[in-house]
């Protein structure tokens, strides 16, 4: 088998050798529950609000204001469904009715959101869904001009999963504040990869996944400002100052706090790495290869973020062939991958099913290098000319 080329880091990451070398004596030896009382478990506890104070100074956060869940999708969850019911109070007749009940967000969000809103939705809350322009970006005077008095959240991503627009969370986090609205984003494709800085941007709420910067998977934060009103998510135990009941996984805040640290260090010179090789990516696809179009902003994107429709192509053939090559891409979420409708991301800014169909997401990453991209143009030209000859939708 030729060389593997893993051009799907949006998916997950591998974990960094340091990482993993930070992790292994608490998945050996220094095993103790960090919530007992004896040396022992101290030093569990240590080893895990040293890793909270890394994962604050990677967002500009205080290390009190970043609590541990198990990924993302919780953290979004959280975020989301913490806030709307902190805004519930109860009736005469012990039934709760939300004192405030809107909450706007994108079409463009992970399901990790969109489906958390659509729940609220079937709880009575009001939900609102921004259309994003042709880039994937969303337009803060939409944000602006769907405030009610009733509106308690803004959730809008820093960046998108599959296309790599990045938006302009520091106006959306303005103009919330501004109103006195709640703000949450969702960074975990953007943390780790270009400068998050929630002070500055007015973040009320964050949320980030270990396993997309090089850390374990099964391991998360969400980043809660001092002073927002948010509901418990998970009860059972004093854990992260009440808030997230369970034992510490102290292997996986270790490994993510170390990733953090990592990430922190190197990321100026990994980006800029990046966008050269993404740039070059581009510029190949899109002169060599006929029909075939970028998706995403042309310029306010994550640096390693490629996606492309390729005309008259379904993404799951190119996929399979460029898998007996060793090259690993996909067409969009992995949380989606098995799901054969086309990407609710494309659909937004505007391409036809067809087109949307025809989408390959290629994410580089630290292993990645120029002569493997050359590779990647190499048999992905000779795929499409094979393919379109097959297919009846390319004359």
């Amino acid at each position: 088998m030729s060389k593997l080329i893993y051009l799907d880091h949006a998916a997950t990451t591998p974990i960094h050798p340091d990482v993993l070398q930070a992790m292994m004596p608490y998945l050996t030896d220094q095993y103790a529950n960090p919530s007992t009382l004896y040396s022992f478990g101290r030093e569990a506890n240590a080893a895990v609000e040293e890793a909270r104070a890394k994962v604050a100074a990677l967002i500009g956060a205080d290390p009190v204001e970043v609590y541990f869940t198990a990924g993302a999708t919780e953290s979004d969850n959280w975020a989301i469904i913490g806030a709307a019911l902190a805004h519930e109070k109860r009736s005469g007749d012990g039934s709760r009715q939300a004192i405030k009940n809107h909450i706007i967000t994108s079409a463009i969000e992970h399901h990790a959101v969109l489906e958390t809103c659509e729940y609220l939705e079937k709880r009575g809350f009001e939900v609102t869904v921004l259309p994003v322009d042709e880039h994937g970006l969303v337009d803060p005077e939409d944000v602006r001009r769907a405030i009610t008095d009733k509106t308690i959240l803004i959730t809008i991503m820093h960046a998108n999963n599959e296309i790599g627009t990045i938006e302009p969370i520091a106006e959306i986090g303005a103009i919330a504040r501004e109103r006195g609205v709640l703000f949450h984003t969702d960074a975990t494709q953007s943390v780790g990869k270009v400068p998050v800085d929630v002070k500055a941007t007015n973040i009320d709420l964050l949320s980030l996944s270990g396993h997309k910067m090089y850390g374990p998977k099964g391991i998360g934060a969400l980043y809660i400002r001092k002073g927002v009103r948010i509901q418990p998510y998970m009860h059972g135990g004093g854990q992260e100052s009440r808030k997230r009941a369970g034992t510490h996984n102290v292997p996986g805040i270790v490994g993510l706090g170390k990733a953090a640290e990592i990430a922190q260090a190197t990321m100026a010179e990994e980006s800029a790495r990046l966008i050269e090789l993404r740039d070059w990516l581009i510029e190949r696809l899109t002169t060599t290869i006929p029909n075939v179009r970028l998706n995403g902003h042309p310029t306010k994107r994550l640096p390693n973020n490629v996606n492309v429709s390729v005309q008259g192509i379904e993404g799951e053939s190119m996929i399979l062939s460029l898998d007996m090559f060793g090259i690993c891409v996909s067409s969009g979420s992995a949380c989606t991958s098995g799901d054969l409708s086309a990407s609710h991301v494309l659909l937004a800014i505007g391409l036809p099913h067809e087109l949307a169909h025809g989408s390959l997401r290629m994410t580089l990453g630290r292993s990645t290098t120029r002569e493997d991209l050359e590779t990647v143009v190499e048999a992905l030209a000779g795929t499409v000319t094979r393919l379109r000859a097959m297919s009846p939708m390319y004359a």
